[in-house]
């Protein structure tokens, strides 16, 4: 794709990569100046893959993610929040330039072909902040507005931000909590972070730096551009164009990020930021750009035929064009023509001028062992890592969790590996003596061998490992503890009243003395004073889809309903009480699995395990050795309750040679 003559890393398998990737930075350092290295990935997948194993390979090296946006191009729909604070945050970190370490940028071939706000933008936006400091507090809170927050009553979510009095609470980008800064006049005496459900603070930050929340620029002077710009570009805007209508008002509409060149004078590209960086490519890289560019062509055409304005009846879309916004084939050429670039390649090539082997290979598949019935997979293992040892090479285990590496390092040692040892990082691996058996968390999908060194992935030995996407656990964020986290409008429910809406605070006089009310509206115009220091009384309502029926006060439908659902939960607990009574009287036969048995049955597993899995296999080993029952009731994730009936039930029959 390319005149120049690139380097080629050739013997470079999926797994060394990362450790080639390591050794590359610490090249590129350049006198005083550590090492700058922008990799492109494929796709994201690679992306989070390489990130997690150069922290083993190199914990040394500052890995910065750049991730690409969570959407097609010209989507209605614009990029996830967390994505967008990534990339902020990837940005100002390569704005600043200050470099005391080897730094690897990792990223995609989606991100680095879209363009991105130019660096003068980024530090404009960018302010540090320190106690002590004098900072006028209206020029801070038009600063934030200007970089894209959203001011709201109480801060909840990244790129919001509210003040109360002299408080300012602000959630900023690449932060895993908000931060809160306390004024005294004009001087900013502390900042602390605090925990946006309970809004109660914790450790206090010595320094805080200020990033947009956003690619786009907010403010008049933007504003004025993206008008000025839309209208060249557009001609006229009419009164049924949603998009210049809301950025006129100042208001922000889904998607405008898709509008980016509109909003800044110039837009640039990721090696505009990282002048001087080497540029390492994965294998297939220059495959996934032309079919990037032709995605970009093909969803530009799309938008300009208005196919969704005839058949669906969509606002009318007006894409800008793919130059402004993406690099083309000859604006890629050109960016890399000023940095040295090395092309990743598992295969072998002949040397020459331009190659340098690597000597590495896909590691040894112990498919064949599993599918042997009368094998066994860990011998073979352990015949292995032994065999290889008598040739001088170190070996590595690689499981992709603790957990997973307890049991392989303890099935491994039940079959004749006893020399072993966990280690933390490559480094600790290269200090074990080589006969020594290296235990390593390391997400590998498969090993890889070089002259010196083989790591055995657990996928090489178990299979295949399916992961399911984690469900993030649900906080109590209905409980209220505070009025500042209520909106006027809100739906709220009374635990003696039911459903009402918040209408706002109101101060009520009683037997002389003042009282802050919340002032609750229920069906029929009726109106509920709740003092603010019971506000424990009310949750959130679940969701307000404008169809929600209010309750009336004094009547009696809130507490039928009540009592309906606890005569409902008395009878499913005298269900489950008869269960667990009818599960005491029961006897089942005492099993006894073979010592190591069950262990290598429950490492194959190929799902992930979460805690309470692992605590729920246990418990089910401990019925079936003690004698009880082997219904056991499952109280938790109905989904791994099958899971758990299905395993238990399959060892049991291959327990007794069914």
């Amino acid at each position: 794709m390319s005149e120049r003559a690139d380097l080629i890393f050739t013997g470079v398998p999926e797994g060394l990569d990362a450790l080639v990737l390591a050794r590359l930075v610490e090249e590129a350092a350049d006198g005083a100046r550590s090492g700058l290295l922008l990799h492109v990935a494929r796709d994201d997948r690679r992306l989070d893959v390489l990130e997690g194993q150069l922290k083993f390979f190199a914990p040394k090296v500052r890995v910065v993610p750049f991730p690409a946006w969570d959407t097609v191009p010209y989507d209605r729909s614009g990029p996830n929040a967390e994505i967008v604070a990534k990339r902020i945050t990837a940005l100002s970190r390569l704005a600043l330039g200050n470099r005391s370490e080897p730094v690897v940028v990792l990223t995609t071939v989606n991100a680095v072909l879209q363009k991105v706000p130019p660096k003068a933008f980024i530090r404009t936006a960018m302010k540090s902040l320190a106690p002590g400091q004098r900072v006028d507090l209206n020029r801070l809170v038009a600063r934030l507005s200007r970089a894209g927050y959203t001011r709201t009553g109480t801060v909840m979510e990244q790129g919001e931000f509210a003040v109360r009095g002299g408080i300012v609470d602000l959630f900023p980008p690449g932060r895993q909590n908000p931060v809160r800064l306390d004024f005294f006049g004009d001087t900013l005496e502390t900042i602390k972070a605090f925990d946006a459900e309970t809004q109660r603070t914790s450790k206090v930050l010595r320094k805080l730096i200020l990033m947009p929340v956003s690619e786009v620029a907010f403010g008049e002077a933007a504003t004025a551009l993206f008008r000025t710009r839309y209208v060249e570009l557009f001609g006229g805007a009419t009164g049924d164009d949603p998009l210049y209508e809301a950025v006129s008002s100042g208001r922000t509409y889904a998607g405008q990020e898709h509008w980016l060149p509109f909003f800044h004078e110039t837009l640039e590209t990721l090696f505009d930021y990282m002048d001087g960086a080497v540029v390492s490519f994965d294998n297939l890289v220059d495959d996934a750009v032309k079919s990037r560019f032709e995605q970009i062509k093909e969803h530009y055409l799309a938008r300009t035929e208005g196919l969704e304005t005839e058949r669906f009846g969509a606002p009318p879309y007006k894409p800008v064009p793919p130059d402004l916004m993406f690099l083309n084939a000859g604006g890629w050429k050109k960016a890399l023509a000023g940095h040295k670039v090395v092309r990743l390649t598992p295969f072998e090539m002949t040397e020459g001028a331009g190659v340098r082997p690597w000597r590495g290979r896909g590691g040894r598949s112990f498919a064949p062992e599993r599918q042997n019935p009368d094998g066994n997979v860990f011998d073979a293992v352990v015949g292995h890592i032994k065999r290889v040892q008598g040739e001088h090479r170190r070996v590595i285990v690689a499981a992709w969790t603790t957990g997973a590496r307890e049991r392989l390092g303890s099935l491994l040692a039940d079959h004749g590996l006893k020399s072993q040892a966990k280690v933390e990082g490559y480094a600790d691996a290269l200090a074990l003596d080589p006969n020594v058996t290296g235990l390593a968390v390391l997400g590998l999908e498969q090993g890889f061998e070089t002259p010196e060194l083989v790591v055995v992935a657990e996928q090489d030995i178990l299979g295949d490992r399916l992961v399911r996407p984690r469900r993030k656990a649900k906080k109590a964020a209905d409980v209220l503890t505070e009025a500042t986290s209520l909106s006027v409008g809100d739906l709220v429910v009374h635990a003696d009243h039911g459903i009402g809406r918040f209408a706002g605070l109101k101060t009520i006089t009683a037997l002389g003395a003042p009282h802050d009310c919340l002032e609750l509206k229920y069906h029929g115009g009726d109106t509920l004073y709740l003092p603010v220091e019971n506000i424990e009384l009310l949750s959130r309502y679940g969701s307000d889809d404008g169809t929600a029926q209010l309750d009336k006060l004094g009547g009696v439908a809130w507490q039928s309903r009540k009592a309906k659902l606890k005569k409902r939960l008395r009878e499913m607990a005298g269900e489950l009480i008869k269960i667990a009574a009818m599960r005491q009287l029961r006897e089942a036969p005492v099993l006894a699995p073979p010592a190591g048995a069950y262990d290598e049955f429950v490492a194959r597993f190929p799902y992930e395990e979460t805690e309470d899995q692992t605590a729920s296999i246990e418990a089910v080993l401990g019925d079936m050795q003690s004698g009880r029952p082997m219904d056991r009731l499952v109280c938790g994730d109905v989904g791994f309750g099958k899971t758990e009936v299905a395993l238990r039930a399959a060892f049991v029959a291959a327990m007794n040679g069914l």
